[in-house]
């Protein structure tokens, strides 16, 4: 029998010779209050399962589960039972159950998450399924130029990076999501944005977006920068100066952070350095060949660094660095050049050093390779970096490729 729901009840009746015995239409009556009875009840009990929406973008479902005692769940997400149901190889599913009368499974998905299963007792509907999610990895892209509370500390320097509550890192929620693929990868860092206003916008605009930019810290108009090159899907670092071993005479800048300023000195630059900008995954060095090898200097940043939740890349400009060896001992998520591309502002060397940078990747399986925002290089890496594509080349931002001791 044929209805239009977008009539009103009565609408579609018969005419009156035509209906069906007078017991029939009280029949119908009995039926839809039972359905009503128990329909509703069903979907208030479905409905009981769905979080209430939230008002920002980035909030996960919220859920609370009423077993023996009632629990709140953070970051989780509702799925129907049977579409989660399995347990992985190797998960060690364990059963429990509640004197609600629930039966609660839980067990391990492939990426770490932990899967936990509501059923009842009676088995005669599905339990609901809540899935607990590893580390969050990438920012909402519609807020990636905004940082994020969790990761973020109010101080008198502006606002720093700290690890959250609950272990989050800003190394993990600023980094640029990648397929996760086997494949050859390369990482390409770009410095000294910022420093020059025409430069720095020429950069942002010709290089590809899985290009990650480094804004020096004693750059200008940062936080414009930043935010255009976050809206636009980029991993960016801040480059912090630090001293040379021909400091004076070749001088990395304001705030330049050296060995005769001691701790408490070098500490207040490093701060004012990193409250800048927000956003970033981790500090990379601009020059620094004494700083970075000498452990008294070198030792109390990288513990401060440590506590930031941030990774440190080292460009590769100094064979004396001790920055490896503090990164392992801190905790630090590390990674290190295997190339400087433009040691000569020559578009013919910088694309050979580029080439050698896809065979390091390919014997390797992944690479760096850092370079400045001249016009010279900017162009050629981003020539260069349009066929590697097509060669299979996978580019990613620097924190893919880096080493973290809590992978």
């Amino acid at each position: 029998m044929s209805t239009d729901i977008h009539h009103p009840l009565g609408k579609n009746r018969p005419p009156a010779g035509k209906r069906g015995p007078r017991g029939h239409g009280k029949a119908i009556a009995i039926s839809l209050a039972v359905l009503l009875v128990f329909g509703g009840g069903a979907f208030v009990a479905w409905q009981s399962q769905i979080p209430a929406p939230t008002q920002q973008p980035t909030d996960v479902a919220v859920a609370q589960i009423e077993a023996d005692d009632t629990r709140e769940t953070d970051d989780i997400e509702i799925f129907d039972g049977d579409k989660a149901s399995g347990s992985p190889p190797g998960s060690g599913m364990q059963s429990q159950s509640g004197h609600s009368g629930a039966n609660i499974t839980t067990s391990l998905d492939e990426n770490g998450g932990t899967i936990t299963k509501f059923t009842p007792a009676t088995r005669d509907q599905p339990g609901a399924v809540l899935l607990s999610p590893p580390d969050r990895v990438g920012q909402d892209p519609r807020l990636a130029h905004l940082p994020d509370p969790a990761v973020t500390e109010e101080t008198p320097d502006g606002e720093l990076p700290v690890i959250g509550a609950s272990g989050e890192r800003a190394f993990d929620i600023y980094a640029k999501p990648w397929s996760g693929a086997r494949g050859t990868r390369i990482a390409i860092l770009v410095g000294g944005l910022g420093l020059s206003q025409t430069g720095t916008q020429y950069a942002l605009q010709k290089l590809p977006t899985e290009v990650t930019v480094a804004f020096a810290a004693n750059g200008n108009s940062l936080q414009r920068w930043m935010q255009e090159a976050r809206r636009d899907g980029r991993e960016i670092m801040l480059q912090v100066p630090f001293e040379p071993f021909d400091y004076p005479r070749n001088d990395p800048g304001r705030g330049t952070l050296t060995v005769e300023a001691g701790a408490e000195k070098n500490i207040a630059d490093l701060h004012a350095a990193m409250g800048e900008i927000t956003n970033y995954t981790g500090i990379t060095n601009f020059m620094g060949g004494r700083f970075l090898a000498d452990p008294d200097a070198l030792e109390p940043v990288m513990r401060d660094i440590a506590k930031r939740g941030i990774m440190f890349l080292d460009d590769g400009s100094s064979a004396q660095s001790l920055t490896d060896q503090y990164s392992r001992a801190f905790g630090i998520p590390f990674a290190a050049s295997d190339i400087i591309l433009d040691g000569t502002q020559e578009r013919g060397y910088i694309l050979g050093k580029l080439d050698d940078l896809e065979r390091i990747a390919r014997r390797n399986g992944k690479a760096i390779g850092v370079a400045s925002a001249f016009e010279v290089s900017v162009d050629a890496i981003a020539a260069w970096a349009n066929e590697a594509k097509a060669r299979g080349i996978e580019f990613v931002g620097v924190a893919a490729v880096a080493d973290d001791p809590e992978r």
